[in-house]
């Protein structure tokens, strides 16, 4: 009888406890020191848009702390096309031709957690309106994690842009890594940072040279995450943030993932927090900057779908 009773009261402190980790929580952070936004030579050719491969169904409970159960929520899945002059890029490639078997590489307790639809593919879009992907001059990942990459099989000879904190995630055995994994050899690009600020971030790469795409190293979801700054010439400015939030309220509260949610997907939970603490200071000081989660459906719908663009 002591036993059961013992038992009963720690399951209901368990309880309790995990039930705290979705309750809100403002993350504190520092305001950034005033500052003119980083100088940026757009072409006036330079577009982007927005290409939808599916969602996952979800409820905000999962997104944020504070977030509701009550409050479906789709995820977007896809890619940004940034055309250049320079060279075209994709960010990121969502759901892909064989997603069904992608998913199964997923580790059993996300299988179980994950429920999602199926769109038209990248390549799919690219081919019914015309656009040969032979002009892109890459994929560039936010970060490697199945939902992302799985349309790079159906864009064979394609350049994979990857930092070398990803490339070394994307070689090992980590359970989140195992469809990229699955998928080496891949044509990939290396690139690297220059030890150039930008933001608040100690570290930067200019991709063409003229600030219209800049990408700065964010670890955390993954050791290898990097976040991408889109300048266009119209003046517009994006910050693409990959997972470091999955809804826009993370950046606007701030606030991160309940504990259930970074334990399933986060490399470094604490690291993940910094970033958006980071974020968060970039909101408030440049609130023109455009926070772009990889997977607000909200902030996807404000988006060109492919084949609009955005100047």
């Amino acid at each position: 009888m002591r036993l059961l009773k013992a038992t009963g009261v720690t399951l209901l402190v368990l309880a309790v406890a995990l039930a705290w980790t979705f309750l809100p929580q403002r993350l504190d952070f520092e305001a950034m020191p005033a500052a003119l936004l980083p100088p940026a030579n757009p072409p006036a050719e330079m577009r982007l848009s927005l290409l939808q491969t599916g969602r996952m169904h979800s409820q905000a409970l999962f997104a944020y702390r504070g977030g509701s159960p009550f409050d479906a929520r789709d995820f977007s899945m896809g890619g940004i096309l940034v055309q250049h002059p320079r060279g075209d890029l994709l960010v990121d490639t969502g759901f892909g031709r064989h997603v069904v078997d992608h998913a199964e590489t997923l580790p059993p307790l996300m299988k179980l957690t994950t429920r999602y639809s199926v769109g038209t593919p990248i390549a799919d879009q690219f081919s019914a309106h015309g656009y040969d992907a032979a002009q892109l001059a890459g994929i560039v990942l936010t970060h490697a994690h199945w939902d992302h990459i799985s349309g790079i099989p159906d864009l064979p000879g394609v350049p994979v842009w990857l930092d070398t904190a990803e490339q070394l995630f994307i070689d090992g055995d980590k359970p989140m890594a195992q469809l990229a994994h699955s998928l080496l050899p891949l044509p990939i690009r290396t690139y690297g940072f220059d030890e150039k600020p930008y933001l608040g971030f100690a570290r930067s790469f200019d991709v063409w040279g003229d600030g219209s795409i800049v990408l700065v190293p964010a670890g955390g979801h993954t050791p290898g995450s990097i976040i991408a700054f889109l300048n266009l010439p119209s003046g517009k400015r994006l910050a693409l943030i990959g997972d470091i939030a999955w809804q826009t309220e993370a950046i606007e509260i701030p606030a991160e993932r309940p504990w259930v949610s970074r334990m399933l997907v986060d490399d470094d939970a604490g690291a993940v927090r910094e970033q958006l603490r980071h974020l968060a200071a970039i909101h408030q000081r440049f609130p023109e900057i455009q926070m772009v989660p990889a997977h607000d459906a909200r902030v996807a719908a404000g988006l060109p779908q492919f084949p609009e663009m955005m100047r």
